[in-house]
């Protein structure tokens, strides 16, 4: 039977590199985005190339809603072998500024809501050896240099959450190692052609990343590596 990836937060860029270099090796395709003519745009290009894709319309910031969209995939699309999260919020830009409830959100995409896709999803993912390969960004590191960046670009809610997720990928690969499921993340560490943060001088392409996530998932003993 045809192995199943699922992509939180589809979009342009590496998303849909993931989905095009999974889709090559035979994995069946879902797609999580809130904007369904995003979807729609994404199942249309993998369709064309002969990749099976399902969209699934839902916002990953909905806590309750999560485990009935693992539902749906299971039902539409079969099985899910991976979990793939490339979703994030960017709000909280000024820590000192900003409304604590706006920290709060960026968090919840970060931590809660990933935590919540991997729990609705770990059935399949013991069942079938699976993996769970998360996007991250350079904003997370803990460097002098790169925090006066995150102050001075004003995206500090970003690169504490970015921090927090970087430590729960490293969490869930401890805990979920023994029992056969593979954990990993890409920290991205410059911006990517053709997504929302390239401002036109990105030189990094989308398809090096997917490569390193295939290289992740195929020789699964690294947790986490950098891009580029």
């Amino acid at each position: 039977m045809a192995k199943n990836i699922l992509i939180n937060g589809f979009g342009s860029g590496i998303s849909l590199a993931l989905a095009e270099k999974f889709g090559a090796q035979g994995f069946g395709v879902g797609l999580v985005a809130r904007s369904g003519q995003r979807l729609d745009a994404g199942v249309k290009m993998l369709e064309a190339q002969g990749i099976r894709a399902v969209p699934f319309q839902a916002d990953l910031s909905d806590l309750k809603a999560i485990p009935k969209l693992v539902s749906d995939v299971r039902e539409k699309l079969g099985s899910i072998d991976v979990v793939e999260w490339n979703a994030y919020a960017s709000g909280a830009g000024d820590l000192l500024a900003a409304d604590p409830a706006e920290v709060n959100a960026v968090l919840g995409i970060a931590v809660p809501s990933l935590v919540a896709l991997v729990q609705a999803a770990l059935p399949d993912l013991r069942a079938n050896k699976g993996a769970v390969l998360v996007t991250n960004g350079g904003l997370g590191l803990l460097d002098d240099q790169v925090d006066a960046g995150a102050v001075g670009w004003k995206a500090m809610g970003l690169a504490v959450a970015n921090a927090a997720k970087h430590k729960l990928v490293r969490l869930l690969a401890a805990q979920l190692k023994p029992e056969g499921v593979y954990v990993g993340e890409v920290i991205v560490l410059e911006a990517v052609k053709g997504s929302a943060w390239d401002s036109g001088s990105a030189t990094l392409e989308a398809s090096s990343v997917a490569a390193k996530f295939w290289q992740l998932y195929s020789e699964r003993n690294t947790v986490s590596v950098k891009a580029p």
